[in-house]
């Protein structure tokens, strides 16, 4: 699944919905300098993925503890209570982790990635390991489709669009760029924000305040996008930083290279 190109319209969306948890973006924004540097901080989270999906247990381990590290002298601050917390609290990382996981796994089923229900909660599983390594407690971790359910079910009246979510909004819409890529951020970007926009709940529409396109019509946007990005050679594709499918295949071999029908066997 994590070598689908559909994952980096997947992230955004993962984006959009973290933000409306008010004390977990709030952290991103008193700690984070994220206008500027966009790109490095895709990245980085791109490498932590990268690293525990294709990378060795060690190394997995190792990016687990730098981020443990991190987030453990990172504070934010309430600014109606004057409350000072840490950004590692248990409630923010598991928002955190499962409106990634949910958006991984939304978006590309919903663009025609082949998995089965059983096949979607054994990925689901799978990710609990990820969580441990950011400093989760595995067992209160959804294991399946419907604690996840659960969960969202849960938090949905601690969620709200404040001032941060939308910021984090303005930012997804219209990065900084340069000048002469304007245009290019117009014709493309925009396009991939809004479709990772219009892929996320009804509920994250109603609290954004924007109407929620006909899921009819989102659904064959998300087909005819995941069809166009999975024409383009996935060697090709593979080259893009930070390369961690081709260090894989290096180390075990052409054998293991990631394709979607191996999802069937």
């Amino acid at each position: 699944m994590h070598g689908d190109p559909m994952m980096w319209v997947a992230g955004i969306r993962a984006l959009y919905l973290q933000a409306l948890h008010p004390r977990a973006v709030r952290g991103v924004m008193q700690n984070s300098d994220f206008r500027r540097d966009a790109w490095g901080r895709l990245m980085r989270t791109a490498n932590f993925v990268g690293t525990t999906t294709y990378g060795t247990s060690e190394a997995a381990e190792k990016a687990g503890a730098r981020v443990r590290k991190i987030h453990s002298m990172l504070t934010a601050t309430d600014p109606d209570t004057g409350e000072r917390y840490g950004v590692d609290e248990p409630e923010l990382l598991l928002w955190v982790h499962c409106a990634e996981i949910d958006s991984y796994l939304h978006v590309l089923r919903r663009s025609g990635f082949p998995l089965t229900d059983a096949q979607a909660d054994r990925y689901i599983g799978e990710h609990r390991v990820s969580a441990r390594l950011v400093g989760l407690d595995q067992e209160v971790v959804p294991a399946d489709q419907g604690q996840l359910a659960a969960y969202f079910e849960k938090v949905l009246p601690e969620l709200a669009a404040g001032t941060e979510a939308r910021e984090v909004d303005d930012f997804l819409l219209r990065p900084p760029t340069h000048p002469l890529l304007v245009p290019a951020r117009a014709l493309l970007w925009r396009r991939v924000a809004h479709l990772a926009y219009a892929a996320l709940p009804p509920y994250a529409h109603e609290l954004y305040g924007r109407p929620a396109p006909p899921p009819p019509a989102v659904t064959r946007r998300l087909r005819a996008t995941g069809t166009l990005l999975r024409c383009v050679p996935a060697r090709l594709r593979w080259q893009l930083p930070p390369k961690h499918i081709l260090r894989a295949m290096s180390r075990l071999g052409p054998g293991s290279r990631p394709a979607p029908y191996k999802v069937g066997r």
